[in-house]
Parts: C-alpha cells; sequence; structure tokens
C-alpha cells in the first residue's frame, strides 16, 4: 500500500520513460485500479522508437512501423499526453507543458506531481559547421531513418538522368560524420542497400559510389574494443569506403563538404551521426547537473539532493558502482537504459510504500553492431566475433530486447521474407511532402522540391 494518494509524472517516451512506466503500470496495479495513484507520461511522439533498428529501417529490410511501440497500447493504465514539456519547477512540484491543442490557441498547461521521473533522452550533438543545418541529415528518429533511405534511393535517379559529371559525382558522394555505433550501421547498411540497387540502373555501377566516413579521433566503434575496431575499418575499407580517422568536417556550404586535412568532396548528403547531448529541456529545470548538463544522481537513480525526483538514460549521471570509487558514470547508452528503467521504477514504488531503496548495479556484458547483411562485429563476454556469426548474434539480441511480442514476431517475419524475396528499392520521398502535390495543381507554388530532394 502506498502512504498516500500519488501523481507520477513521467517525462519522455524512450527507453527510460516507457519502461519506467510499464514497470510503475505493473508494481500500482492495484492502486490505479483504487484511484490511489496516477501516472502521467508527457512525450512529444506517440510511440517509443527502437533505435538499434534504425539502420535495418532505413535499409529497408524492417517496415518503419515496426521499429516503433505505440505507447498507448503498451501503458492502457498511464494517461500519455503528447507534447512538450517547457519548465519544470521541482521545488512547486509543477511542470508547464504544451500539447498539440496548444497550436490552436488553448495555450500552456501547468500540470502538478507528486513524483517526477526525468527521461527526456537527448538529442544531436552538432557543431557550428558552416552548412550543416542547410544540408546535413541527422539519423536518430525514425522519420531521419526513412528520409535518408528516400535521400539516397533519389541520388541515384538523379546520378542516372543526368550527363553533367559534377552533378553526377555530387549526387554519387555520401559522406557519413561519426564513427559510432548509429554512423557505422547506417554507413554499412545503406552502402549494401545502395550497392544493390545499381544492379537496376543501366549507367550506375557499385564502383560509382563514393562513401565516405569522417571521424574525428583516432578510432570507429570504441564500444567493440580496439581489435573489432580495427577490423571493422579493414572492413569498411574492402568494401571501397573511405574511413578518414583523425579528422573533422569543418564545412560543407554549397554542397561541397571540406575535411580539416585539406580534402574537398562535392556531396549531396552529409549524414550527421556526431554525438549526442542531453535534452535542452534540463536547462529549464531547477535540478543539479553536471559539466556535461547530465543530472547528478545517486546510485538509486534519485536526484541527488532533491526527493521525489527521478532520473535515467541518457540525461542522467549515474554512478558505476561496478568500477569502484573512482567517479567513473554509467555510459549513456541503451543497455544501461533498459536496466536503469526497471531499478528507477521499482524504487519509486519502494518510496511510496517506504522501503528501502535499490541500488543500481549492472555490469557490461558487450556490444554487437552490424555492418550491413551478414557482416558485423561483436564482442560479447570477453568473445570477439565477426562476419556472420556477430551479424546473426547482433539481429539475435535486438529481437530479444525489441517490445511486446507483437513487434518481435513482425520483425522475425520480415526478416524471414527479406531472405525470400528480393530488396524493395522504392523511393517514397512524397510521404514527407504530402501536399506538394495538391498545392501545384491548386495553383499554388510549394516551397519544396515536390518529389521531396534535398
Amino acid at each position: 500500500m502506498v502512504k498516500e494518494r500519488a501523481r507520477i509524472l513521467v517525462v519522455g517516451g524512450g527507453y527510460v520513460g516507457m519502461y519506467t512506466a510499464l514497470r510503475l503500470q505493473r508494481k500500482l496495479k492495484r492502486e490505479l485500479q483504487r484511484g490511489e495513484a496516477e501516472i502521467t507520461v508527457v512525450t512529444p511522439d506517440p510511440y517509443m522508437t527502437y533505435q538499434p533498428f534504425l539502420a535495418e529501417a532505413a535499409a529497408g529490410l524492417i517496415s518503419p512501423r515496426h521499429v516503433v511501440v505505440p505507447l498507448r497500447r503498451v501503458l492502457p493504465d498511464c494517461r500519455v499526453v503528447i507534447g512538450e514539456v517547457q519548465s519544470i519547477r521541482h521545488a512547486e512540484r509543477v511542470a508547464t507543458l504544451t500539447t498539440l491543442a496548444g497550436a490552436e490557441g488553448a495555450g500552456a498547461e501547468r500540470l502538478p506531481y507528486d513524483e517526477l521521473v526525468l527521461a527526456p533522452g537527448s538529442v544531436s550533438r552538432t557543431l557550428p559547421v558552416p552548412g550543416l543545418a542547410d544540408h546535413g541529415i541527422g539519423f536518430k528518429t525514425v522519420e531521419e531513418a526513412i528520409g535518408l533511405r528516400n535521400h539516397v534511393i533519389e541520388q541515384l535517379d538523379i546520378a542516372s538522368s543526368t550527363r553533367d559529371p559534377a552533378i553526377r559525382d555530387a549526387a554519387l558522394t555520401f559522406v557519413f560524420v561519426g564513427g559510432g555505433y548509429a554512423g557505422v550501421e547506417a554507413l554499412g547498411e545503406l552502402e549494401d542497400m545502395a550497392r544493390y540497387a545499381t544492379r537496376y540502373y543501366h549507367n550506375v555501377r557499385p564502383e560509382d559510389l563514393k562513401w565516405i566516413l569522417v571521424e574525428a579521433t583516432d578510432r570507429i566503434l570504441p564500444e567493440v574494443g580496439e581489435e573489432m575496431g580495427r577490423y571493422t575499418v579493414t572492413e569498411l575499407r574492402r568494401r571501397n569506403i573511405q574511413v578518414l580517422l583523425g579528422t573533422r568536417l569543418v564545412s560543407c556550404a554549397d554542397r561541397v563538404a571540406v575535411l580539416s586535412d585539406g580534402q574537398r568532396f562535392p556531396a549531396r548528403t552529409v549524414v550527421w551521426t556526431a554525438g549526442v547531448k542531453p535534452h535542452p529541456l534540463l536547462d529549464a529545470t531547477d535540478l543539479p547537473r553536471n559539466g556535461r548538463g547530465r543530472l547528478h544522481c545517486t546510485p538509486e537513480l534519485a536526484v541527488e539532493g532533491h526527493a521525489h525526483a527521478w532520473a535515467a538514460g541518457d540525461a542522467a549521471a549515474v554512478p558505476d558502482v561496478t568500477a569502484g570509487a573512482d567517479g567513473t558514470l554509467c555510459a549513456p547508452n541503451a543497455q544501461h537504459a533498459l536496466r536503469q528503467a526497471k531499478v528507477l521504477g521499482d524504487n519509486v514504488v519502494r518510496s511510496l510504500r517506504g522501503e528501502p531503496l535499490e541500488t543500481y548495479a549492472h555490469k557490461y556484458l558487450g556490444s554487437v553492431a552490424s555492418l550491413g547483411l551478414h557482416k558485423g562485429v561483436a564482442q560479447v563476454y570477453g568473445r570477439k566475433l565477426k562476419g556472420y556469426p556477430a551479424w546473426f548474434m547482433h539481429r539475435a539480441y535486438h529481437l530479444s530486447r525489441v517490445p511486446t511480442v507483437n513487434r518481435k514476431a513482425r520483425v522475425l517475419a520480415e526478416w524471414t521474407l527479406a531472405g525470400l524475396f528480393k530488396r524493395e528499392i522504392v523511393s517514397l520521398g512524397s510521404l514527407e511532402h504530402p501536399r506538394a502535390e495538391f498545392e501545384l495543381a491548386a495553383g499554388g507554388k510549394p516551397p519544396y522540391d515536390p518529389k521531396g530532394s534535398t
């Protein structure tokens, strides 16, 4: 039994937000039925995105619908509000948010709470690179993944339909900035897809495509270890992908990628995956943060010095108790986020019931990464795998982790069908601007290319 009626506010519907709300929903089932507790989830999107599958969605191996989990279906006992929290005053126990109705003149809403779970996640960490805001493409959401797929196929169409060598070379040059999971997996899957697609173009060959990976440090995929990182570089270069280590993008203005080593590449595609930073919402709270903008948290996932405030995931600086007392923090990755969410949900319930809290402690098990169809690298329990075994482990692990049996079955069915039939190489760029054709027919002038090209 909880001590008194509790209003729990969960900010964010990503890994931590959804799994924490799911845990709370199960642990407080009786209290929710009796009206002794209520859970409100505020999130900009009505779904949780399983980000490890974004690369396969971009390559057309998984349907975009199956990369996301509808929150209202998995959280039937929670109130899901589609909106954005603008500020939080924890001293007053109130959050200010805007919803979709706000665009219709409803204005901002003040939402009081008793327990706060902050899990807004992160946003892309960008740098003041000239031209990046105009021409760069992110790779953090399912919309960006599908937009990038459409864009890559459209570049093949552009190259196939022009005799201008400058336009053709720029269309067939693809620059990826960032050698972490997102950049390497997106590059590997899309290069695989584009190389396959060239068989259907009479004047575009696989060797015409130029793929470039730019990484500011001296290694890629540090999560899988130095040896597997070197293997990945070798594997990518074997596929005629240029891997430029210790190099930065200094400009992409006028669709020309200029690198710190002086190289220049006319390119219509610049994909930015150079890290993330905590969500800017944290700037609008009265809660303590560290030098990198993440919330100071205790090993119990409570915000340090502030009762009834909790956090986990990318937005939280959680001490890694398995590393001793050297101040090491848990890495902001999905592996920690999934496990922190369960402990966080349990600790909120324990706090409400006056029970002792649990400490979050989880040893790093390893990492897996896909480099395209039947290619991958992995380091799990100290064992190093590469090629097909690593790729198979990547799929098996993430299939076991994607939420709901419904999604598991659909993803498995799509993988099976993809193995039996040929790839789909259709670009549906018009989905990004669905009213363009009608506006043109109605006599208007759309402010963008009606085919969705950028």
